[in-house]
């Protein structure tokens, strides 16, 4: 082989060597470390190189957590990163919550920071509070008038209560369930009107942030509108409702009295036919005395003019019609 090609080999060789032996050896990295007084060997470094964790990720934190004042060794910091989480804004919430004098160690941290919440804002929430307007909740108070009431919550976050605590849909729907009970619970609305402040100090008592990853400061009501009648309308409802059942009750005796009268009009027909048939007997029975003997010719004439008579007296017992239309 050529001599001059040989020797390129080889400095390109010992080039490489090098710059993969300063890859797997990140002496800057350590000499930055000892520089700011963190205790980092140089083969952990190689080995965060083997195990795929940035070796100048765990550097910084470290460096940045010790100039802070915090304790926080190398392998905590790679547990934590090959957990998945977020080694910056975790570093980032404990130096916030020692400045504030919020008490939170890195075990805490972490675990919030897994538990899929943003540990810095959780931080900041806790040193700055927020405050959460709630939608409009209706509701009657004991006479009938209903009240729109609009609230606002300050809440500040419970670094405690992170992991597996209740979000902001709970604290809404707990101070809405507390203003309903409460405008319920009023004789009147101008009771609520006149002493707003009567919401806020009765839902407060309740202990709302109870479970939640928010505690609660203050609960104050920003407006209280005049809905309608509730009660009225209700009472309106029921009337007309009643005239329904009113209604249906008297066509359903109405229609009873138009069977009954029907029913007797059967009846009076029915009775008339047995009369009229009752009738038809007597030529038969008369003729029949004839026969017998039991009926003389006299007797026939002589009742025949009192049925005469009869029909006389009753022809002018009755009222003439057609003289009275002549008058």
């Amino acid at each position: 082989m050529d001599p001059g090609i040989s020797l390129v080999l080889i400095i390109v060789g010992a080039v490489v060597a090098f710059f993969l032996l300063l890859y797997l050896l990140p002496v800057n990295l350590w000499f930055t470390a000892q520089l700011s007084n963190v205790k980092i060997s140089l083969l952990n470094l190689v080995l965060m190189r083997l195990r795929k964790v940035p070796p100048s990720l765990v550097t910084n934190a470290m460096i940045t957590s010790t100039k802070a004042g915090l304790r926080i060794t190398s392998n905590e910091i790679e547990t934590h990163y090959l957990a998945g989480g977020n080694v910056n804004k975790v570093i980032k919430a404990l130096i916030s919550a020692d400045k504030a004098n919020i008490p939170l160690d890195f075990k805490l941290a972490t675990a919030i920071d897994l538990a899929g919440r943003d540990v810095f804002d959780a931080v900041q929430l806790s040193v700055n509070p927020q405050v959460i307007n709630t939608p409009p909740v209706a509701a009657v108070a004991k006479d009938g008038i209903q009240l729109i009431a609009k609230a606002r919550v300050t809440v500040r976050a419970n670094i405690n209560q992170l992991v597996g605590g209740a979000g902001e849909e709970t604290i809404l729907a707990r101070v809405g369930e507390g203003i309903v009970t409460t405008i319920g619970s009023s004789t009147n609305h101008k009771e609520v009107l006149e002493n707003p402040d009567r919401i806020s100090k009765t839902v407060l008592s309740k202990g709302l942030d109870s479970g939640t990853a928010f505690e609660i400061l203050s609960i104050d009501i920003a407006d209280i509108d005049i809905g309608e009648n509730v009660g009225a309308k209700l009472q309106t409802d029921q009337a007309e409702a009643d005239l329904k059942v009113a209604n249906a009750r008297a066509e359903e005796r109405r229609a009873m009295a138009v069977a009954t009268e029907q029913e007797m009009k059967a009846k009076a027909q029915e009775a008339k036919a047995k009369v009229i048939e009752a009738e038809s007997q007597v030529p038969l029975a008369m003729a029949e005395a004839f026969r017998n003997g039991n009926l003389g010719i006299m007797d026939y004439y002589k009742m025949q003019n009192i049925q005469a008579d009869t029909d006389m007296r009753t022809s002018i017992s009755k009222p003439n019609t057609g003289d009275k239309g002549k008058h």
